[in-house]
């Protein structure tokens, strides 16, 4: 069995209200969410009430999750990701990220840490995200690195939000194709 298929089955077990599974959810995850929750917040503590947040709410939700949309290491990175971004914006403190899709903003991106344990390589990465058009790069840059929501990504680019969502979405399937390549 896989990591990946392994995870998603303690997140079934633990949406049927399964505590053993839901400890050994948290043992093999809680590592890699804590470190997105710190890379994010950029203090221990904060990052250490997200993830109580994120397990709280997982929890409460793992029968939301539907591995027909994705995996469920991608499900708890996204729940960790916006519970950051949250605890960020309830301090009253930026996101530091990017604007522009420069090169450093990219290196910020990807975490060499995570490569070979169902991360992504940084290199490829970077290759993926300058193959994308350029509005491409800087929406999905600003929304899952910086923060920005769909409502701030439809100011910003002078579009409507549901045209920002079918961008967002257009570009994250291009770099999935990339990265599954």
């Amino acid at each position: 069995m896989n990591a990946d298929t392994e995870i998603d089955d303690l997140l079934r077990a633990t949406a049927k209200g399964d505590r053993a599974a839901f400890r050994l959810l948290y043992d093999r995850v809680s590592p890699k969410l804590f470190g997105i929750a710190l890379k994010i917040c950029r203090d221990r503590p904060t990052a250490e009430d997200v993830l109580q947040e994120v397990f709280t709410d997982v929890w409460r939700k793992a029968r939301n999750f539907d591995p027909k949309k994705g995996e469920a290491g991608a499900w708890l990175a996204v729940i960790t990701r916006n519970r950051s971004v949250d605890a960020l914006r309830r301090k009253g403190r930026g996101i530091i990220g990017a604007t522009t899709g420069s090169e450093a903003d990219l290196a910020a991106v990807a975490d060499p840490s995570l490569s070979g344990d169902g991360g992504v390589d940084y290199l490829t990465l970077i290759d993926c995200l300058n193959r994308l058009d350029e509005r491409q790069r800087n929406l999905i840059l600003r929304a899952y690195y910086r923060g920005d929501t769909r409502e701030e990504l439809s100011s910003a680019f002078d579009a409507p939000v549901n045209t920002i969502k079918t961008w967002l979405r257009r570009g994250l399937a291009a770099l999935k194709t990339c990265l599954d390549e």
